[in-house]
């Protein structure tokens, strides 16, 4: 059967709706930040970032995602970028459905300020700037996520999204 990819801007909820979809197809689910952190020995996402920078950090990422095989049933959520670089949105296409989450920035921020983590390398939760930077970011990054195989809202449920996938499973 074939994987899911699920891609759009961090705290779009990616890896929670991932998790509900993956119990409710019976496929396994795979978080590609937890597989780059397992790549590089334990180090965090935002330690990548600030020791050796974005760059390095979006090779990891390809790398990483290369390493998924088509039709593993696996749901996977990928990092906010990740489609962004290296052709990956191409690959993540030829290894499977893709559905872009889209959501708002002005809820993504909601989201962010409610997460008591500040963990994006990307997004300061303190930055005054911060509802300006996700609407750059989500607008640089949409030529990519609207390539995705589904659109839909960040919101949708699991029962309503499988029930959409049927046509593509």
């Amino acid at each position: 059967m074939k994987n899911i990819f699920l891609v759009g801007m961090p705290s779009s909820g990616k890896s929670t709706l991932g998790k509900r979809l993956a119990r409710h197809l019976a496929y396994r689910f795979v978080d590609t930040d937890k597989l780059i952190i397992r790549e590089e020995g334990g180090r965090s996402i935002n330690a990548i970032f600030k020791t050796d920078g974005e760059p390095y950090f979006r090779e990891v990422e390809s790398r990483v995602l290369h390493t998924i095989q088509p039709n593993s049933q696996l749901v996977i959520a990928t990092g906010g970028g990740m489609p962004c670089f290296h052709d990956n949105m191409a690959y993540i296409k030829t290894a499977g459905l893709s559905i872009f989450l889209d959501v708002s920035p002005e809820q993504l921020l909601e989201r962010m300020l409610r997460h008591n983590q500040n963990d994006r390398p990307l997004f300061n939760r303190q930055d005054p700037t911060l509802l300006e930077n996700l609407r750059q970011k989500y607008n640089d990054r949409r030529f990519f996520y609207t390539q995705a195989d589904l659109i839909i809202p960040g919101e949708t449920a699991v029962e309503e999204l499988s029930k959409q996938l049927e046509a593509y499973l």
